[in-house]
């Protein structure tokens, strides 16, 4: 159950960020009509910088009391962009992601967790050749399902050096054009009893189990791990807002029951060496192993 209220405020800057996905495409629309249409030059200037200063306007940070919810997955994972070794953990602040985390299913053994190469072949993996394909995703906390995307295609890996480039530069530019929804892909949003905001991005196309309105428990199924939205691989990102628009929230700390750390254990794939002075403490770090276990009285449920 959550256990601290986020704070309010920055309604101007709330409102500018909002709509950062269009200041991306009126800077596109003026370079456009500049470079077609004779224009002075300090209106030019002013028509490009104008768009870009609003685009970088986002909502006021916040780091109240990490809010305890229970961990959304079971079994053996890996953590990687997390708040447990630095803050921004994704590098960004934009649509809630300060504190969100990447989870990937742990189902190589020490011999075979390394680095993996890339190689030139211009089309990716499958989803269904990485384990996190298909794993189920679970409430961290009860409350009422706000928003549901479902429909967002699953695509390839962006495993070898052609994808990935790929994936870094013209098809991460176009996420930004399109929003939350190429960012995110398919993802379910649930509003908690105290104003808190979770969200479960990157699902299987077709996986959602609840709808906009639903009334959940933690523990509860909610989808499957998929491979859509702006990712490299089959993983769940998960974050926890104080809004549940993305584009309007702030993100807030998290701190996870059900959870036993391998003390034992490293995934170096996922691994960053020390965490930063503004990691969130007690949080599953970068490349730390982890136990996830369901809550008390919880259900067992099987998405496979």
């Amino acid at each position: 159950m959550p256990t601290s209220t986020p704070g309010g405020g920055g309604t101007f800057r709330r409102a500018i960020a909002r709509w950062q996905t269009w200041w991306v495409r009126l800077f596109i629309l003026m370079v456009v009509v500049m470079s077609v249409a004779p224009v002075p030059r300090l209106w030019a200037l002013v028509c490009m910088v104008v768009p870009l200063l609003l685009f970088c306007v986002r909502p006021p940070a916040q780091r109240p009391k990490p809010v305890t919810v229970h961990v959304p997955v079971r079994g053996r994972w890996a953590a990687c962009n997390s708040p447990g070794s630095k803050v921004p953990s994704h590098g960004v602040r934009a649509h809630g992601q300060m504190y969100a985390v990447d989870l990937i299913l742990d189902a190589a053994d020490e011999a075979t967790d390394t680095v993996p190469s890339l190689g030139w072949s211009l089309r990716g993996r499958k989803p269904e050749d990485f384990p996190s394909y298909g794993a189920p995703v679970f409430a961290m906390a009860p409350g009422t399902v706000v928003h549901v995307t479902g429909q967002v295609r699953d695509h390839r890996a962006r495993d070898s050096w052609p994808t990935m480039i790929w994936m870094l530069t013209l098809e991460g530019f176009l996420r930004v054009l399109g929003g939350a929804r190429n960012i995110l892909g398919n993802r379910v949003i649930v509003q908690h009893g105290d104003g808190t905001y979770a969200a479960y991005a990157h699902l299987r196309q077709g996986s959602a189990v609840v709808r906009a309105g639903d009334r959940v428990d933690t523990g509860q199924l909610l989808g499957q791990v998929g491979n859509t939205g702006n990712t490299s691989e089959p993983h769940l990102h998960v974050q926890l807002m104080d809004r549940p628009r993305p584009e309007t929230a702030a993100g807030l700390p998290m701190h996870w029951a059900g959870v036993e750390i391998d003390d034992q254990r490293l995934s170096h794939r996922w691994a960053t060496g020390y965490a930063k002075p503004s990691a969130v403490p007690d949080f599953p770090a970068n490349g730390q192993i982890f136990e996830a276990t369901a809550p008390q009285g919880a259900a067992s449920s099987d998405a496979t």
